[in-house]
């Protein structure tokens, strides 16, 4: 049922969505036409892809604690890291967007929820090696293999935390003075997503981003996204399928936009 139903917004997705050439915001197709439309080779994509192919090859098993809606693929509690590195891990085009978005936006902080092993952080803190990554896992040993993904790759100004993200993230926010970029991929249910979401709007800014992750997972996270892109405070939105960007820019008129990538 979840492939047929998920076929079927992936096919209304591609025929309603435009390309850069169909958006007259100058600035969503300025960010279609140098950022999401940019496939140039970066200095980090090698390094972070060569970290990803040895986790893949990784055939040591975990113990992996689950706190969101689990998965589509393995929901056993004992996986191979190699297992999850092919199945969990953000694939590389959405990785390298990421990289983009965030080279682009520039944040002094960033919040990941969903560290998994550790690649997209990886990407994150690359892109800006000046801002603070707080990236959160639920899980303990997946947390534990990040942390070496880390050290692997020589990234710093990243900030760990493992647990809830009920108990986490409130104490993250709390102790920054503004949001500038937040991904939310993790605990793909309603309302834990129009959670974070509330509990993100009282410190964003003009500049700031939150991006949301697989929202087509299920009927539920399609209603939170449809809600979020309603909120007042919203001004623009780009849905490219398999993640969704939330902007709040002052003076924008208020536009939702399907994007191909």
């Amino acid at each position: 049922m979840f492939n047929l139903r998920f076929a079927k917004d992936y096919l209304l997705h591609r025929l309603r969505a435009k390309n850069r050439h169909g958006v007259h915001s100058p600035f969503v197709y300025r960010l279609v036409d140098e950022v999401i439309y940019d496939f140039s080779p970066q200095k980090v994509y090698p390094e972070a892809e060569a970290m990803r192919q040895e986790l893949i090859l990784d055939t040591g098993m975990i113990t992996v604690t689950d706190l969101g809606a689990g998965s589509h693929v393995n929901n056993n509690r004992q996986k191979k890291i190699s297992d999850i590195a092919r199945n969990a891990l953000k694939p590389p085009k959405l990785a390298q967007l990421l990289y983009r978005l965030a080279a682009e936006m520039k944040p002094r902080n960033m919040i990941e929820l969903g560290t998994c092993l550790g690649v997209t952080t990886v990407y994150l803190q690359k892109a800006v090696p000046d801002a603070r990554v707080y990236t959160l896992e639920g899980c303990p040993e997946t947390a534990k293999i990040a942390t070496e993904t880390f050290k692997k790759t020589g990234v710093n100004n990243v900030v760990l935390h493992t647990g809830n993200f009920d108990d986490t993230l409130p104490g993250v926010i709390k102790g920054l003075k503004e949001l500038d970029f937040v991904f939310v991929d993790g605990n793909h249910q309603k309302d834990a997503t129009l959670k974070y979401f509330e509990w993100c709007l009282p410190k964003v800014n003009e500049n700031t981003l939150l991006i949301f992750d697989d929202i087509y997972w299920s009927e539920g996270m399609k209603e939170a996204w449809a809600q979020i892109k309603a909120h007042p405070q919203v001004t623009v939105t780009i849905d490219l399928f398999w993640i969704g960007l939330v902007f709040f820019r002052k003076g924008q008129v208020k536009e939702d936009f399907l994007i191909k990538i």
